[in-house]
């Protein structure tokens, strides 16, 4: 998941920023963790989540016995996904049927509770993921999503389930940035027209459809990574 400490999330992005100018190039070794986080001056500590986060979305890639990389540029024969990071612990497949089935449950359940406001947040991240993706913008666009998905959760009256996704939330979540590297532009404008297919049905209070629109969502998804959900 991507780090929630301001301090790594100010490096991811001017390590991002760094990139997206051209000052790192595509191909390029980045500096080594001693010299890299004395440039920043930033603590090793802060500097390994930030690349952690930089290679979850594509934009960094790490060669054992190498080194660290930024990605080549964006093209069909040169996405690469980074190592599913809880392989140790659950496959990913796992926790895409898991987030399949909580998530369904809350969506349809928060249905009849969102705001006006609440939906109008809905809005407004699903526009900000389009905008985002289009600057190039990776971590702000996946920022985006999360927190798209989190809003609907706050708004599920079943507290229980809002405790256990939270419980799970680092996981779930994996699974919504896994896909980036290999996310065509086609698809993710699949993925926000399925983003406000959701709110679309939450707006009209409708419980069975929001639940669908969200599985749908999630089969795509997972589609992306090369799993098939039933």
């Amino acid at each position: 998941m991507l780090s929630r400490t301001p301090v790594t999330q100010t490096v991811a992005r001017k390590i991002q920023g760094m990139i997206l100018s051209g000052e790192l190039k595509a191909g390029e070794k980045v500096p080594s963790q001693r010299i890299f986080s004395e440039t920043l001056k930033v603590s090793r500590a802060s500097l390994r989540e930030a690349l952690l986060t930089l290679e979850a979305i594509g934009l960094l890639r790490t060669e054992p016995g190498r080194g660290t990389f930024v990605s080549p540029e964006r093209s069909a024969n040169s996405r690469h996904m980074a190592r599913w990071r809880y392989s140790e612990s659950y496959p990913v497949a796992e926790v895409f049927q898991t987030r399949l089935m909580l998530e369904g449950q809350i969506v349809g359940l928060s249905a009849s509770f969102m705001s006006e406001t609440d939906l109008q947040r809905l809005d407004w991240e699903t526009d900000n993921m389009e905008r985002h993706w289009e600057a190039g913008d990776l971590l702000a666009n996946v920022e985006a999503d999360l927190q798209f998905h989190l809003i609907i959760a706050s708004a599920c009256p079943n507290r229980m389930l809002v405790d256990l996704y939270h419980s799970v939330r680092d996981r779930l979540t994996a699974t919504q940035i896994q896909p980036i590297p290999v996310t065509a532009p086609a698809r993710m404008r699949e993925s926000i027209g399925e983003h406000r297919r959701i709110v679309a049905a939450l707006r009209q209070r409708d419980a069975k459809l929001a639940a669908k629109a969200m599985a749908s969502h999630i089969r795509n998804t997972a589609r992306c990574v090369g799993v098939e959900l039933p």
